[in-house]
């Protein structure tokens, strides 16, 4: 089976570099911030629990693109 460098890179643990934990710290605490906002602004509903979850998500990628990258 040939190698595939994406899948490579992809499945692979990523030993924080400098400089990026701190990246990681910024992209959390701002989404955290906005995690406040929609909870204080939107009422207990499934969109508001979607909206967080979506939130959660996009710190989990923005981290990946930092560490594959």
């Amino acid at each position: 089976m040939p190698i595939n460098p994406q899948i490579e890179n992809n499945f692979k643990y990523h030993a924080p570099k400098e400089g990026q934990p701190e990246k990681y710290t910024a992209i959390r605490e701002k989404a955290k911030d906005l995690a406040y906002l929609i909870d204080e602004l939107c009422p207990n509903s499934r969109e508001k629990s979607v909206a967080i979850t979506n939130l959660e998500t996009a710190v989990m990628w923005a981290n990946a693109a930092v560490a594959r990258n």
